[in-house]
């Protein structure tokens, strides 16, 4: 299985380079686990999921601890069948379980209840692809369903639903959206934006 995030990082500030570069170095825990390359509009990495949100997680934090308004911008895709399979995206616990909804619903609420936490409140919306799945509608509803179990559900908007809380919560609601919802063998996007500081949040 592939899997994987093109993200890119936007500081509202004049230092933003500055802001950027010192927020990569929170990445450096999960490098031995992740396949990173940049170019001039964004950055992918390439490793296990649950490294992916814990790696984006911590670049995200570390660039907002500035004061600044920040916001991460991301789509994360695992399954692409345009994609090879690559060893270093195998997920800690095997292969991705298939379970029915309930269930899985079940687990994710718990693993957001223990997920750490950070210290800084973010916004983030979210919407869930689950592609080539034929019941792609129970897939969405069941991760809904989460979402609003989830102790981060802030409220649906169009084509996406608000988030916000602690960014440990909020960022391991987002792993287990991209986890445990559409069939584990088949392509699932989520498209993602974070902010944090900004001067009209609601």
């Amino acid at each position: 299985m592939f899997s994987g995030a093109q993200l890119s990082l936007y500081p509202m500030s004049d230092d933003f380079v500055g802001i950027i570069t010192g927020a990569l170095s929170a990445l450096d825990p999960h490098r031995d686990h992740l396949r990173i390359e940049t170019d001039d509009l964004s950055t992918l990495i390439v490793g296990p999921p649950e490294i992916l949100f814990s790696a984006m997680r911590d670049l995200f934090v570390a660039a907002a601890r500035s004061g600044t308004h920040c916001v991460l911008s991301a789509t994360v895709s695992r399954g692409c069948p345009g994609e090879p399979d690559d060893p270093i995206c195998t997920p800690a616990e095997g292969t991705l379980p298939v379970a029915p909804l309930d269930e899985r619903i079940a687990k994710a609420v718990a693993a957001v209840k223990a997920a750490p936490e950070t210290g800084q409140p973010v916004a983030c919306q979210v919407s869930l692809y689950p592609l080539g799945v034929n019941q792609h509608m129970d897939e969405i509803e069941g991760c809904i369903a989460f979402l609003k179990a989830s102790g981060v559900f802030d409220r649906p908007k169009n084509f996406c639903t608000k988030l916000s809380g602690d960014a440990g919560a909020v960022f391991a609601t987002l792993q287990q959206a991209f986890t445990r919802f559409g069939a584990a063998a088949s392509h699932v996007a989520l498209d993602v934006t974070v902010s944090a500081h900004s001067p009209t949040r609601a």
